[in-house]
């Protein structure tokens, strides 16, 4: 299709660059949060993108989509990409979408039960989302992908190599790829054999981050008010516990400490 209508892109694409900020600002702080209170995010990392004017007039063209119904007809200008550390985690950023007052959902694609002939694998979003802009409110689509980091990694790559050949990927190479979808499958369903181990050990990760940041807080603000040898001394102490890794003993470590900052107030 050749387009013979001027299309003002500053004009077409800005709703949809607030858009992915927006989605990006609001899907960050529920993994934030989550983490916050303690609880487990099924979300690792949030991306967004905003597609390029080529892009846009490539599915155009392929599509037949006029000009004036851009907007109206491609789903996935906006869009902001969900990566998970499990499978099982993907039915849950799902509840999240789906829950959420604030945008609608229009259309769902699995392409995680229902993949892809080229092995992609991911789970698609439509929905609709409104704005709040200087010349009034708007609703825009926009795509949400929910998928695990070694689907992330095996599509990117896909990606690449589908605008190197213009689409037109080597046989040959598709097949490759297709082994590597497969794989990375596997990977994903193999790590699900051993998520509670997973989670295990960045729980208690991040009891020994926590527990050791406040052993540092308490050695800080006890410098200023506790004689300079027992500072050595306590100084010498949590390296020795520190080098042990023995939760127990650090546990015990921060507990005299908390004591002893009660005790000079600080």
């Amino acid at each position: 299709m050749i387009f013979l209508e001027i299309i003002n892109w500053k004009e077409l694409l800005y709703p949809y660059a607030q858009a992915v900020d927006e989605l990006l600002l609001k899907f960050r702080s529920v993994d934030k949060e989550c983490r916050n209170l303690g609880m487990y995010s099924p979300i690792d990392a949030v991306t967004g993108r905003l597609k390029r004017p080529s892009s846009i007039l490539e599915k155009a063209g392929r599509k037949q989509i006029p000009p004036d119904k851009i907007a109206e007809e491609i789903e996935d200008i906006a869009g902001i990409r969900i990566l998970c550390q499990f499978v099982e985690d993907i039915p849950k950023v799902i509840d999240m979408v789906r829950q959420r007052k604030d945008m609608t959902v229009i259309e769902e694609r699995d392409y995680i039960n229902h993949t892809k002939p080229s092995g992609y694998r991911s789970y698609h979003i439509i929905i609709r989302y409104p704005l709040h802009t200087a010349l009034g409110e708007k609703q825009v689509f926009a795509e949400i992908q929910i998928r695990t980091n070694a689907m992330n990694f095996w599509a990117t790559a896909e990606h690449s190599l589908r605008y190197k050949y213009s689409g037109n990927i080597p046989q040959e190479l598709q097949d490759r790829l297709k082994n590597c979808a497969e794989a990375a499958f596997r990977l994903d369903t193999e790590m699900a054999t051993i998520r509670e181990e997973i989670m295990n050990a960045k729980r208690l990760n991040e009891i020994k981050n926590n527990l050791v940041t406040n052993i540092l807080e308490n050695i800080q603000n006890l410098y200023f008010v506790a004689k300079l040898d027992d500072m050595n001394e306590i100084n010498r102490e949590f390296i020795r516990i520190w080098n042990g890794e023995d939760m127990d003993a650090l546990r015990e470590f921060n507990e005299k400490l908390n004591i002893m900052a009660e005790m000079y107030r600080v």
